[in-house]
């Protein structure tokens, strides 16, 4: 029990502290003045852009929770789903393990509700999936469109690899999808049981599920500077690996993590103006969010101990 509590935290703060290493190597010659500079540089509309994608991306969040509640077979006020769903990504991105304290969160709020222990299992198993077969949809898709994408990380050269995993990735998703059109028997472990989602529900999650990741992407592309941007389509795939590596690592907000692997990927850009849109990718996705996301706390569980006073 021991270990099973304490190692994934280690993991997590193993990788923040690895990739800090890291990151302080990558930007020895960077002065706070140029990061600074950077974040100056940003036009007032890119910033604006920026925001609504990050909008776009928590509203996308939050159909995760309403397709799981289809799923389920429960109907719950949408605003207190959408606020739930939103204060749990707010709160599981800065924290990390994301499914692990995304799924205490999700307990507490839905439990509040009548949801039980097994329905909301249930719950995020689909919206971790939902969030895995948008990864992969969206990953196979770009890899199809730039096969050269992971020249950016090593020099592997053979752009056959890079079509084929994206081949493979989408034919992933396709059998999901034929899967749910054949109506398998439900994945079962011990007393957990989980049925494979209607065929509306599945084009709901490959719907939904790349807008958030296309959103989030944005959010990074219109802080780049113009001059040297890649385009949308390379910066997407960089974000997909960065964020998809981020997540496996468990560390708190994927903390430096994030970072190194997309100053990797923009290696030919000024790193000081990368660090910069990364820093406001931050502040739009991650704080800002987990301030508001704070507050929703308070006030639930302040409504929550007026309830039990009555």
């Amino acid at each position: 029990m021991i270990i099973r509590r304490f190692f994934w935290p280690v993991v997590g703060m193993s990788a923040v502290a690895f990739s800090l290493w890291l990151l302080y190597g990558e930007l020895r010659g960077i002065s706070i003045d140029d990061v600074g500079d950077g974040l100056a540089a940003i036009p007032a509309h890119r910033w604006l852009l920026s925001a609504l994608c990050a909008v776009a991306a928590y509203a996308a969040l939050a159909g995760y929770d309403h397709i799981a509640l289809t799923h389920v077979g429960k109907r719950l006020p949408w605003l207190f789903v959408t606020l739930c769903s939103f204060t749990t990504y707010a709160l599981s991105h800065n924290i990390g393990g994301s499914v692990l304290s995304g799924a205490v969160i999700r307990y507490r709020a839905y439990g509040s509700r009548g949801l039980t222990g097994h329905e909301v299992g249930v719950l995020v198993a689909v919206c971790w999936i939902t969030f895995v077969l948008s990864t992969l949809l969206v990953s196979g898709v770009v890899l199809m469109l730039e096969p050269h994408l992971f020249d950016r990380f090593s020099d592997m050269g053979h752009e056959w690899l890079s079509t084929g995993a994206g081949l493979a990735m989408i034919a992933i998703v396709a059998a999901y999808a034929f899967g749910s059109w054949l109506h398998l028997q439900p994945l079962k472990l011990g007393a957990f049981q989980l049925h494979y989602p209607r065929l509306p529900i599945v084009a709901r999650q490959l719907l939904v599920g790349p807008v958030e990741l296309l959103a989030a992407a944005g959010i990074v592309y219109f802080a780049l500077p113009e001059a040297g941007n890649p385009g949308y389509l390379i910066v997407l795939g960089i974000f997909l690996v960065s964020f998809s590596i981020a997540q496996i690592s468990h560390a708190p907000g994927g903390l430096g993590v994030f970072e190194v692997v997309f100053l990797a990927g923009l290696s030919d850009m000024d790193p000081a103006r990368v660090v910069a849109a990364l820093l406001a990718f931050r502040l739009l996705y991650l704080i800002i969010p987990l301030l508001i996301g704070l507050v929703v706390v308070v006030l639930f569980e302040h409504s929550q101990f007026g309830r039990r006073a009555d």
